[in-house]
């Protein structure tokens, strides 16, 4: 057999209301100083009864236990503040994020030359502007990446020069056994392959015959 729930209501007779009051206090303070000996927990309870009565029980000063619980609520009431805060601040910027988004693919299409029909002269005009702004940017880039292989370019060819002069002072210091030998050998090997040239050369391709020319007229 399952026994319903016991309802509890305000008990109407004063007496009994006083008796059970004094035994369930009594009960409450007793169950307190025990769960603070056989725990040792810091309880404090605090009572008080229908004509205003106080009645207390703490294990440790009083005044401490009401500070330490105001101080856990008010911890526990900004963390949650908080928190709230935290998230709403989130909801804010993700729906901020999402309208700049959005935003962005309408000015993107705009720009592309898409969904153009519903707009102002002034917006077609703004859209103007910014595309002439956008190719302006682009020149500029193209105009400095062109100077950069220029300067790149120069700088090879100042290397080339130097490698050159290097060569050519040394030949002019051989003697003329030495640079015959050296003729000798270079043709032998430009000859063997018109395909595959193994022969090592510092220097550009187009330097071999003048590579060449020069040691026959040193």
């Amino acid at each position: 057999m399952v026994r319903g729930k016991i309802q509890m209501k305000r008990i109407e007779n004063s007496t009994s209301r006083q008796v059970t009051f004094s035994k369930r206090r009594n009960g409450l303070l007793k169950k307190a100083y025990e769960l603070s000996v056989l725990c040792d927990a810091e309880v404090a309870v605090i009572i008080f009864s229908q004509n205003g009565r106080l009645y207390e029980f703490s294990s440790s000063e009083l005044q401490h236990t009401i500070e330490r619980h105001r101080e856990y609520a008010m911890e526990a009431y900004t963390d949650r503040t908080g928190m709230e805060q935290y998230m709403e601040q989130l909801k804010h910027d993700m729906a901020s994020m999402v309208k700049k988004i959005e935003l962005l693919d309408v000015l993107q299409r705009k720009l592309l030359g898409q969904d153009i029909e519903s707009c102002s002269i002034e917006e077609l005009r703004e859209i103007d502007r910014q595309l002439e702004r956008s190719l302006r940017s682009i020149r500029e880039r193209k105009g400095q990446l062109y100077k950069e292989q220029i300067e790149q370019g120069k700088a090879q060819e100042t290397l080339l020069l130097e490698e050159k002069k290097m060569l050519c002072e040394t030949i002019g210091a051989m003697s003329l056994q030495e640079k015959e030998a050296m003729t000798v050998t270079f043709c032998n090997r430009n000859s063997r392959s018109t395909e595959v040239e193994t022969e090592l050369f510092i220097g550009l391709p187009e330097m071999r015959s003048s590579f060449r020319n020069l040691l026959l007229d040193t």
